[in-house]
C-alpha cells in the first residue's frame, strides 16, 4: 500500500504555502514588530527602564526570525525552556531526519508549510517569552478585540435571534429544530471566514447580518454532513436516560466573531438539549495571529454581559452562568500548538486523546484544525475523508471550515478540477465551505 501523499510546501513555486511564506509570514512578523514599538510608552510606565529594554530585545529577537525566514536559513532549535520546548526541538530532528544529505538542515522554503508555519509562531511566543517583564504581552491581542468591536452589529443580530429562539425552543417540533440547528451550524461555519492569519494581520470583521446569507451562502458548501450530525445528536437525545450525559466538544479557532458563533452554537446544543456539557479547547499561548485563549474566551464573555444591548448582555450572563455551574468547561493543552498531525496525538498526547473519546462528537473548527486532521498533504480531491485522517478517529468528529489552505479531501469526482477551471483559487479564498463528518453512519 502506498503511502500518504507529500506535504504541502513552499518548494512549490506559485502555490499558495510559497506564496505565504514569501509574503504573509514576514508581514505578519512586521505587524508584530510594530505592535510592540507602539506599546513602547505603556512598557515604559509600568515596567520602567526594564520594559524598554524588553521591547527593544523582543523586537530584535523577531527581526532575527524575519531575516532567517527571507533568507531561507536553516530552521534552529528553540533555546528558550518552556513545557513544550523538548517536544519541538525532537520535531526538529525527526524532520532533519527525513532530508536527503544534500538537503542539509531543514529550511524554511523546503520543509512541510505546516511546521514552519507553527513554528514560526511558537519562535514568535519564544522572543516574548525571553523578554521579560514584558513575557506574557500577547502581540496579537488588539488586533483579536479590534475584530470583536468591529462586528458589533453582526454580533446583536445573532444574540437577538440566540435569546428569541431561546423563548420557543421547548415549542418547536422535530423538524423546525432541526432547521434551527442547521442554521446554527452554518453560522458557525460562516464565522470561519474572519481569519486575522489569513489576511497577514489587516482588519477582517463581520459587518453585515450573517443570518439575512444563509440562503444565498448554501450553494457555496462543497461537502454537507449536517444530516449525519442531526442523526447523531437526535439519537443521543433520544436514547439518553435523565442521568447520563451528551458531551460536544468543540476545538476552536477563531477569537472575535468567529467565538461568538461558536458560543451561539454550543448555546443552542444546551437550550435544545442535543448536548447537556460542552467542552471547548483553545490555544495555551497567542497563535496564528487570532486563535483563542484562555483569556479571549473569558474577555468575550466579560464584555458581552456588560453590553448595552440587552440580548447581548443576556447571553454574556447566560454563557457566564454555563461557565460557572460547569456545564460549559474551557481546555487548553499543548498539543495543539504543536506542529504535529493530529494521527500522531495518540502517541504524542494520549492524554488529549483519551480526553476526546469521552465525547459523542468533536467539532474541529477552521482551516488550520483541517489541515492538521489531513497532514496537510496533496491530497487527490476524491480521498475519503476517513482515509485522510490517517487513523485519528477518537469520537465521531466534524470538520466546520471555510477554505483557506490547498488542501480538500472527499469531494465527488470532477468536482475540485470544476472548481478549478472556474475559480483557480477557490481552494485558498474563504468562499466555500464544508461540514465533513467520519463516524458511524
Amino acid at each position: 500500500m502506498a503511502g500518504p501523499p507529500a506535504s504541502l510546501s513552499a518548494r512549490d513555486v506559485g502555490s499558495f504555502a510559497y506564496l505565504s511564506v514569501k509574503d504573509r509570514s514576514p508581514q505578519i512578523l512586521t505587524k508584530a514588530i510594530d505592535t510592540l514599538h507602539r506599546h513602547k510608552s505603556e512598557f515604559f510606565e509600568k515596567h520602567g527602564e526594564k520594559g524598554l529594554e524588553a521591547e527593544k530585545k523582543a523586537i530584535s529577537l523577531l527581526s532575527k526570525l524575519r531575516n532567517e525566514l527571507q533568507t531561507d536559513k536553516p530552521i534552529v532549535p528553540l533555546v528558550e525552556k518552556f513545557v513544550d520546548t523538548d517536544i519541538w526541538n525532537q520535531y526538529l530532528e525527526y524532520q532533519q531526519s527525513l532530508l536527503n544529505e544534500s538537503d542539509g538542515k531543514p529550511r524554511w522554503f523546503l520543509s512541510p508549510w505546516l511546521f514552519v508555519e507553527c513554528y514560526m509562531y511558537r519562535r514568535i511566543h519564544e522572543a516574548i517569552i525571553q523578554s521579560p517583564p514584558i513575557d506574557d504581552f500577547d502581540i496579537f491581542k488588539e488586533l483579536k478585540d479590534q475584530n470583536f468591536f468591529e462586528s458589533q452589529e453582526s454580533i446583536i443580530a445573532l444574540c437577538t435571534h440566540l435569546q428569541e429562539l431561546r423563548k420557543t425552543i421547548e415549542d418547536l417540533d422535530e423538524n423546525q429544530l432541526k432547521n434551527e440547528f442547521f442554521k446554527v451550524l452554518q453560522i458557525s461555519l460562516w464565522g470561519n471566514k474572519c481569519d486575522l492569519s489569513l489576511s497577514g494581520g489587516e482588519h477582517i470583521s463581520q459587518k453585515t447580518n450573517i443570518m439575512n446569507s444563509l440562503e444565498d451562502l448554501k450553494p457555496f458548501i462543497l461537502v454537507n454532513d449536517m444530516d449525519r450530525l442531526w442523526s447523531l445528536l437526535s439519537n443521543c437525545k433520544k436514547t439518553r436516560e435523565k442521568e447520563s450525559v451528551t458531551r460536544v466538544d468543540i476545538v476552536l479557532d477563531n477569537s472575535g466573531f468567529e467565538l461568538i458563533t461558536d458560543l451561539v452554537l454550543a448555546d443552542f446544543l444546551l437550550s435544545s438539549k442535543l448536548a447537556t456539557k460542552i467542552h471547548f479547547y483553545g490555544k495555551t499561548i497567542p497563535w496564528f495571529v487570532s486563535d483563542t485563549t484562555l483569556h479571549d474566551f473569558n474577555w468575550i464573555i466579560k464584555q458581552l454581559k456588560h453590553s448595552n444591548n440587552k440580548w447581548v448582555s443576556q447571553c454574556g450572563v447566560d454563557w457566564e452562568d454555563h461557565v460557572k455551574t460547569g456545564r460549559w468547561v474551557y481546555l487548553d493543552h499543548i498539543f495543539w500548538t504543536l506542529p504535529h498531525e493530529f494521527s500522531a496525538m495518540s502517541q504524542v498526547a494520549p492524554d488529549l486523546h483519551a480526553a476526546l473519546q469521552k465525547a459523542h462528537l468533536i467539532f474541529f473548527k477552521g482551516d488550520l484544525n483541517y489541515r492538521k486532521l489531513t497532514g496537510d498533504r496533496r491530497w487527490e480531491f476524491t480521498v475519503p475523508f476517513h482515509e485522510a485522517l490517517s487513523g485519528f478517529h477518537p469520537a465521531p468528529l466534524c470538520s466546520i471550515r471555510t477554505l483557506k489552505a490547498e488542501v480538500q479531501v472527499g469531494l465527488q469526482p470532477g468536482q475540485g478540477e470544476q472548481l478549478t477551471a472556474s475559480e483557480p483559487n477557490w481552494l485558498t479564498a474563504g468562499k466555500y465551505g464544508v461540514f465533513q463528518f467520519d463516524g458511524p453512519l
